[in-house]
């Protein structure tokens, strides 16, 4: 049995300084290492594998060394960090992008990328409509990167850069995070803590809003000044991006607190705020200058001087060029998407999915351990791991039983055969042929090659920290706060994402402590655990996973994916920061003066 020490030096500071030390490698690889590409131009940061094997190297150092974690351990923890990022994350994303793949070689996403052109012409209102509220869409039904994915995909056949596509879409998907996949962070949250579920999502459902109406107006401003425009043409825009945020916002509010719907609060927010933004925008307002990309203002420049005409053209010099019925059918896979991510997504359905084969049983052994369980959802206990690692107070209650680490291979309830299968239906759909099947499919794969390499290294690395109590103890650092606790518990929920990558793996992580510091703090349980969960998804834009997700979706060229992760990380890092702050701000405030936001 590996009992988790956190304090293994006998110092304080010197065991959260060497617990640090993988990601301030990873960081340093990511970001700051410097290098030179194929023209001898020097660039910071190194190639993402390399990065994440850095990292990977230095957490298996600190925990086998420093916090003395037998080897064999290590191993299955890396092990089972991998396979589950795999079945987890990287199944996700390569089903949505196999379907994103379908509708560019049969010429449909054309069709899908005008009928969001004709909503708005104006740049910065198509942002919003796609990075915020056609994300928060995606994020509430399927969660884990794939908003990052299928937007990002988007924005970059519209004609946005990669960079900025990526950028702006890890941004975006922060508000709606905490509900996403069908609600599954406050649902394990809940389970973590002991405390009621549907008390959390109301609590963060009263912080996010604010946030909410925040996002919209993040996003317009990072985008216009990245296309070198100010920020007057930032603000010029303010009514739709008032009426993006303010509609996301109030649905939010009351889809978190409401049984029937808390679960699904990201889709029906979602939802309401594409219908309200382009109602919005079509009948009731719209802005009296077009902002077009720094290509576009350049080229229509060029045009007029040629012509003697204007620069701008009104948004009447285009007629739409399709029927009803094309767009519709052009939109169906995206419309199959949604639906099978929510059906998916809904517990009972998970539950029937495991229980499919439940009469078709496999028991075997791998490596001396057991690999059993129901056809559906084989599991695999972990080899020197699986109930051999023991949490200690004050992360986890004294009675505590040893840490589970056991794969549930759960293939047919997982939320990337969803999405996988709305791919099979969408190319039916369309109607693909046989060439255009092995198309999509090797395109898909070739795109997904160096994404698939860094999510497994990093996500083994977050679960290789977690065994060993490397991430405890730098969780316990924030502990120390006080009466400020509530501004730094949004930071530990922040730590959490960035280290594993998910909302819900950090809410698993910190939810028991975040209770425990609050019970010994006297502070409001409630608060203080959903906060948790509130100020991760300010550190969604942040880790790994997610940025490399980004560059599969928004990257053709290869060695782009593979170095764009050091640029997108050093832009984000600072949005990250603040927006935990403001997470922080927010719970600060409800714990000591709006302590009636805090639901009964």
């Amino acid at each position: 049995m590996y009992h988790q020490n956190y304090n293994p030096l006998g110092s304080v500071f010197l065991s959260t300084l060497v617990a640090a030390i993988p990601i301030v490698v990873l960081l340093y690889f990511i970001a700051l290492h410097p290098h030179r590409d194929k023209q001898g131009v020097r660039h910071l940061g190194i190639s993402a594998p390399y990065a994440a094997f850095y990292g990977v190297l230095a957490a298996f150092l600190v925990s086998c060394v420093a916090f003395r974690m037998p080897l064999g351990s290590a191993i299955s923890a890396f092990v089972l960090g991998t396979f589950s990022g795999y079945l987890g994350i990287i199944w996700i994303v390569l089903a949505a992008m196999f379907l994103y793949t379908m509708t560019v070689i049969t010429g449909k996403f054309e069709i899908v990328k005008e009928s969001i052109i004709h909503i708005s012409f104006d740049r910065r209102l198509q942002v919003l409509l796609i990075a915020f509220s056609f994300g928060a869409i995606i994020e509430g039904t399927s969660g884990f990167g794939t908003p990052v994915a299928i937007a990002g995909a988007v924005m970059v056949g519209l004609g946005f850069s990669p960079f900025q596509s990526a950028v702006l879409n890890l941004l975006a998907n922060t508000a709606p995070v905490a509900w996403g996949a069908i609600g599954t962070p406050i649902v394990t949250l809940a389970a973590v803590s002991g405390l009621d579920q549907l008390k959390l999502s109301s609590m963060a459902g009263h912080q996010l809003p604010f946030v909410s109406v925040l996002v919209p107006f993040w996003l317009v401003t990072t985008f216009v000044l990245m296309e070198g425009g100010t920020w007057k043409e930032a603000w010029e825009v303010w009514p739709g991006t008032l009426c993006s945020g303010l509609s996301f916002a109030v649905m939010q509010w009351f889809a978190s607190s409401h049984s029937a719907t808390h679960l699904m609060t990201d889709v029906v927010s979602g939802v309401f705020s594409v219908i309200c933004t382009a109602i919005f925008l079509r009948f009731v307002w719209h802005p009296k200058t077009r902002f077009l990309l720094r290509s576009e203002r350049e080229a229509a420049k060029n045009k007029a001087n040629a012509k003697g005409a204007a620069a701008h053209a009104t948004d009447t010099e285009w007629e739409y060029p399709y029927t009803l019925g094309q767009t519709a059918h052009a939109w169906t896979p995206w419309a199959i998407l949604i639906i099978c991510c929510a059906l998916w997504g809904f517990p009972a359905n998970k539950t029937r999915l495991d229980k499919l084969f439940a009469g078709t049983t496999i028991k075997t052994t791998i490596l001396g351990s057991n690999f059993s369980g129901p056809l559906s959802v084989p599991v695999w206990e972990m080899p020197d791991l699986h109930k051999k690692v023991q949490r200690m107070p004050p992360v986890a209650p004294p009675n505590a039983p040893p840490e589970a680490a056991a794969f549930r291979i759960n293939w047919l309830s997982a939320a990337g055969t969803g999405v996988f299968v709305a791919a099979l239906l969408s190319g039916l759909v369309l109607g693909l042929s046989s060439k255009q099947w092995w198309e999509a499919t090797v395109r898909t794969l070739k795109r997904m090659k160096i994404p698939v390499l860094v999510i497994g290294q990093v996500l083994g690395l977050g679960f290789l920290t977690r065994y060993a109590g490397t991430d405890a103890v730098l969780g316990l650092a924030f502990t120390s706060a006080g009466v400020m606790y509530p501004f730094f518990a949004a930071y530990l929920g922040w730590l959490g994402v960035f280290l594993t990558g998910s909302d819900t793996a950090s809410n698993a992580l910190f939810g028991s402590l975040q209770r425990i510091t609050a019970q010994q703090l006297h502070l409001n349980e409630i608060l203080i655990v959903a906060t948790n969960s509130t100020g991760g998804v300010m550190g969604k834009m942040i880790d790994a996973q997610s940025i490399m997700v980004a560059c599969a979706a928004c990257y053709d060229d290869p060695y782009e994916r593979s170095h764009a992760l050091g640029p997108i990380f050093r832009t984000v890092w600072w949005h990250s920061i603040s927006g935990a702050a403001v997470i922080g701000l927010i719970a600060l405030l409800q714990a000591y003066v709006f302590t009636g936001l805090i639901p009964k």
